[in-house]
């Protein structure tokens, strides 16, 4: 397991979305007690606690494409991550671990929203493109991973 939780949008500071982010992973510590990474920015900010399972020697991040303009974090088992890093290798992407939540920011690149088709495995994930100013957040189909919402005031936390 793993933990993922963010914030985006609202009146707040980056700042206190970042301190609520932390404190939301806070809770979730238990899922994945072998690393935690934030990312956060003037509208967003997401934590993440890992469960190495995949490349145990990768740090636990926030993964990002090569510019940095898309940004994900994930609760995920993609089965088919090795299909999927050779296609993105092929059309020039460039990955760094074998942590299968790393073609994550590379196939919203290059598929948008479509990605979520594309996925084989179960998985809740959220997907910040800094350029469109728009948030993904999806689960696989079975609804294994958890992944909960709240809406209001201008703001998504989840």
């Amino acid at each position: 397991m793993c933990g993922i939780a963010g914030i985006v949008g609202g009146d707040g500071s980056p700042g206190k979305r970042e301190e609520l982010a932390r404190l939301m992973v806070g809770g979730l510590a238990h899922r994945g007690p072998d690393g935690f990474a934030f990312f956060a920015e003037r509208e967003c900010a997401f934590g993440f606690c890992r469960l190495a399972i995949i490349d145990p020697e990768a740090p636990a991040t926030a993964f990002a494409n090569e510019t940095g303009t898309v940004t994900s974090v994930a609760n995920a088992e993609i089965y088919n991550a090795s299909e999927l890093r050779a296609r993105l290798a092929e059309r020039g992407h460039r990955l760094r671990s074998q942590v299968d939540t790393e073609v994550l920011p590379h196939l919203y690149e290059e598929h948008g929203v479509d990605l979520v088709p594309l996925l084989d495995g179960m998985f809740a994930l959220a997907i910040w493109d800094a350029r469109a100013r728009r948030l993904l957040l999806a689960r696989d189909r079975a609804g294994v991973k958890p992944l909960f919402y709240w809406l209001g005031d201008g703001e998504i936390a989840f």
